[in-house]
């Protein structure tokens, strides 16, 4: 047992540039999925949106979409999984995130604005879930898109104090 095993620990130049060329294809491939949970989140995004826009308009008439958990499960899978892209060192994918914030927001203000300018005309008969799913949404993607700022903060104050 003379020699002190090192793990996984490169002891090459030839393993170390196999080990950079793994982590490359790693980083590549889960930019790859990172791209289509982005496009199925922006899909899913433009779903919701629709159906309680048809819920709002509608006075109710069709029944509550509720897509909201789901809604908001895929995009804390998609936020989870850039959180980790980022923290393996990728960069391609940054600042996708703030098109879901700027969207809820927009559509929210919207319906409000509809509905305050309508003089509740589409809320007065009890209908008042599709705006209260809209804020609640809302406040929710604004929260997932504070902790995924939170976190890239992290990394940044780690990698400048190299913990």
């Amino acid at each position: 047992m003379g020699a002190c095993s090192l793990g996984s620990i490169p002891s090459t130049p030839t393993k170390i540039m196999k080990q950079d060329n793994t982590i490359k294809q790693l980083r590549n491939a889960e930019f790859k999925i990172n791209k289509n949970l982005y496009f199925i989140c922006g899909v899913i995004t433009v779903f919701t949106m629709v159906m309680l826009s048809v819920e709002f308009f509608s006075g109710c008439a069709f029944p509550s979409t509720r897509i909201p958990l789901f809604y908001l499960g895929i995009l804390i899978i998609y936020s989870l999984h850039k959180e980790l892209i980022r923290w393996l060192g990728e960069r391609k994918a940054e600042r996708q995130g703030e098109y879901f914030v700027y969207g809820w927001i927009a559509f929210t203000s919207l319906i409000y604005l509809i509905n305050f300018t309508s003089k509740q005309h589409f809320s007065l008969a009890g209908c008042e879930a599709p705006l209260t799913s809209s804020a609640i949404i809302t406040l929710e993607v604004l929260t997932i898109f504070l902790l995924t700022r939170a976190s890239k903060f992290v990394k940044l104050f780690l990698n400048r104090n190299k913990i």
